[in-house]
């Protein structure tokens, strides 16, 4: 079934990318279900009709927000792979997304390109929150330097030598290929290790957005991460329809 965002849930309509999408590549037909959210947790079932209208079925209902929220900061990388890091961060559930400039970062934008490229990882967030069924939007923040991503509430450096992720720390800071500079470390944040091996920036990311989304929802208990041999059986919650249950085994 087909997901999309509107503005008003009272009087959902389309915007003219999105009635493009449903007619032209997902080849909706007048007469199927489609749900459409508000990117604030409201949603609701409708009907695709003729002319690409919308006409609302049902009553509005809510998901609550999930707790904590978990944002994952990550260094810029080159091409396009801040999409790719984007997309899936969305998809594996993270509430904000932050690139940051790091000591060691080869990538660097300058004011108008981060203008741009910061618009286009918000459509991409977008397109990705549609895609897996999410009634609430991510938000991608600008741009900005590791000193103000190292002061969030909550913050820790992903490093191979930390402890496992816990929720007491729902964002994660993943540096850029070169690692962490000196400076860097010496801030003194804890640090968390998000597997045995080395991995890129970008999965790096999308490690660190499953483990807390997977401990958030109950789908892994913390014990289970400190113990690397023993399996952990996943039920919960997860991405499809609003208010539908998934099980993965």
């Amino acid at each position: 079934m087909p997901h999309v965002f509107v503005a008003d849930l009272a009087e959902p309509t389309l915007d003219d990318a999105d009635r493009h999408h449903l007619e032209r590549v997902l080849r909706t037909r007048p007469g199927e279900e489609v749900t459409v959210s508000d990117g604030r947790g409201g949603w609701r079932r409708c009907t695709f009709v003729a002319g690409g209208g919308l006409h609302p079925e049902g009553d509005v209902e809510h998901r609550p927000a999930p707790s904590p929220p978990i944002t994952i900061a990550f260094a810029l990388t080159k091409g396009d792979k801040p999409e790719l890091t984007v997309q899936k961060l969305t998809e594996l559930g993270a509430d904000r997304i932050v690139p940051f400039v790091a000591a060691r970062s080869v990538t660097r934008w300058d004011d108008e390109r981060a203008r741009r490229h910061v618009e286009r990882l918000r459509k991409v967030a977008r397109e990705a929150a549609m895609q897996c069924r999410r009634t609430h939007l991510p938000t991608v923040g600008e741009v900005v330097d590791f000193a103000t991503v190292a002061a969030l509430p909550g913050a820790a450096l992903a490093d191979s030598g930390g402890a496992p992720p816990e929720l007491g720390h729902p964002v994660v800071l993943i540096g850029p290929e070169g690692g962490w500079s000196d400076d860097e470390r010496a801030t003194a944040l804890p640090t968390v290790r998000l597997g045995e091996y080395v991995l890129r920036s970008e999965t790096a990311a999308m490690a660190a957005a499953a483990l807390l989304a997977a401990l958030r929802s109950a789908n892994v208990e913390h014990a289970a991460l400190l113990h690397s041999g023993q399996p952990a059986r996943s039920v919960g919650e997860g991405p499809g329809e609003p208010g539908q249950k998934v099980t993965n085994r």
